[in-house]
């Protein structure tokens, strides 16, 4: 009778521990990542990716408010309505002044079409209204509602001489925008290169771990077998010793590698967006792409793609404008022209039968007498900065064509040196492991085995190191001039960028 309740209840059991124990154990499953696998996802969801994504999104709704600048605005406006009820002075024919009630209400709506003239920085416009006046205090005999409006009306607003800035945006914003474009490439790519340092140090970091695991497990053998050998008299006290504090060192250097390997994990992890208790496992890109880059080639690639470049055009223009801006100051006319029809009438219908005429033409002029040389001051300030602007953006020019010829040849040299780091750590690994098999025959001593140790762990750091160092100036590359070496592709294309 016992057994129905004791299987039911064993069963239960069973499924708690399952409940409970399955998210742990999902938990610790591990997430194996290539290199090129991580760079994807850190350009994908990586939060430093996100904040780029939103940067380029401002920049390009920045851009579209400029380009609205240049496009007909229509405008309603008005005053719906504007009643007023009080006592108000009122002046007299005779200059005295008489408190008299006022209870009255005035609507006056109108609605605009206006349009900027971007070669010569005026604006034109036609225009509509309509004004109504309602005098709640008019007696029976005496008119309570008038009307009065313009049925059409072309105005146009015209600086002389002056400043046009929608003349300069038009050949300023363009240019911004464009580099903002590359920018977001180009920090694609400096993302690229961040998440593969990172993504060394963890390897590396793995590495190093492995490697003080066998080193402890290897030096453990090893004080064993000396162990042994003193027992029997075949060695010395000190040299026992001296293996015995070698394994207390290689404890504290397997602590210290867990350690870094952990720091490393919270790292990547934080970086590319995965939960800090996120277990991670690296695939080392050994294989390496055999690229010859051309310098010539790379030099031509960044000045025609990179936002740097076109930023020297960019400042160029800029401190035109400021000369130009300068000059519109020294001389100030604006001619006000407008031309259409008013009318008033008891009716609003009455606004439009037989309106007249309604004309305006007026040039203001603003011109200094007398300014003790501020404008020329101005002028001058103008002129040595836009010199300035052309000495540095020449300077800069020189020194970004150095910058890719530097890092192109730092590139070739890394790739070569991959091939004898990989060599060297093969060959301390073989070195290492003939040392310690004849370490146990009794035929190398514990100071040459050491030293092959030593070897051993110094040349396969260094080839990971060296592996770092390729594809950090890899992606630094790409970076540099927006040009995809292995592949042959650009990584930006104006024509197919939206």
């Amino acid at each position: 009778m016992d057994f129905p309740f004791s299987s039911k209840l064993l069963g239960f059991t069973f499924f708690a521990l399952t409940f409970l124990i399955s998210p742990q154990s999902k938990a610790q499953d591990s997430i194996t990542y290539s290199l090129e696998e991580m760079v994807q996802r850190a350009k994908d969801q990586s939060p430093a990716s996100l904040r780029a994504k939103t940067r380029r999104e401002n920049r390009y709704w920045g851009y579209r408010f400029f380009r609205s600048n240049y496009n007909p605005q229509l405008r309603l406006n008005g005053n719906i309505p504007s009643y007023s009820q009080a006592f108000n002075n009122v002046e007299q024919p005779d200059g005295s002044i008489q408190f008299r009630e006022v209870n009255q209400n005035f609507i006056d709506v109108g609605l605009g079409l206006q349009q900027v003239i971007a070669p010569t920085g005026g604006t034109v416009s036609v225009n509509t209204s309509t004004n109504r006046f309602d005098n709640f205090l008019a007696g029976d005999n005496d008119v309570q509602t008038s009307w009065s409006g313009i049925p059409l009306n072309v105005s146009l607003s015209q600086p002389i001489f002056a400043y046009n800035p929608y003349k300069w945006d038009k050949k300023i914003q363009p240019l911004l925008f464009e580099e903002s474009k590359r920018e977001f490439v180009e920090e694609a790519e400096r993302i690229s290169m961040m998440v593969t340092e990172l993504f060394f140090d963890y390897l590396i970091a793995q590495v190093n771990f492995e490697i003080a695991s066998k080193n402890l497990a290897n030096t453990e053998n090893i004080y064993s077998i000396e162990k042994k050998r003193y027992e029997i008299g075949a060695t010395f006290e000190d040299k026992l010793l001296q293996v015995e504090l070698q394994t207390l060192q290689a404890k504290q250097d397997l602590a210290q590698a867990q350690l870094d390997l952990e720091r490393s994990s919270l790292a990547v992890n934080s970086y590319i967006g995965l939960n800090q208790n996120a277990k991670i496992k690296l695939l080392s890109p050994n294989e390496i792409p055999d690229l010859n880059v051309d310098i010539a080639e790379a030099i031509n690639y960044a000045f025609q793609h990179r936002s740097e470049a076109l930023g020297f055009e960019r400042r160029m223009l800029e401190s035109e404008a400021d000369v130009a801006n300068a000059k519109g100051q020294r001389l100030s006319m604006n001619l006000n022209a407008s031309y259409g029809y008013n009318n008033a009438a008891l009716t609003w219908g009455g606004i439009y039968d037989n309106p007249n005429t309604q004309a305006l033409v007026n040039l203001g002029i603003s011109v200094p007498i007398l300014d003790w040389g501020r404008n020329k001051a101005r002028m001058s300030q103008a002129l040595a900065n836009q010199q300035l602007t052309e000495y540095e953006v020449e300077q800069e020019r020189i020194n970004f064509e150095q910058e890719i010829f530097t890092k192109v040849r730092n590139f070739l040299m890394i790739r070569d040196r991959i091939e004898v780091t990989k060599k060297s750590d093969e060959v301390a690994e073989k070195r290492y492991q003939i040392a310690l098999n004849r370490y146990q025959t009794g035929n190398v001593t514990i100071s040459d085995l050491n030293i092959a140790q030593n070897e051993k762990d110094t040349n396969k750091r260094a080839f990971f190191n060296s592996l770092k160092d390729y594809w950090m100036a890899y992606y630094e590359l790409r970076a540099l001039t927006l040009y995809d070496f292995e592949n042959k592709e650009l990584l930006y294309i104006p024509e197919l960028e939206q």
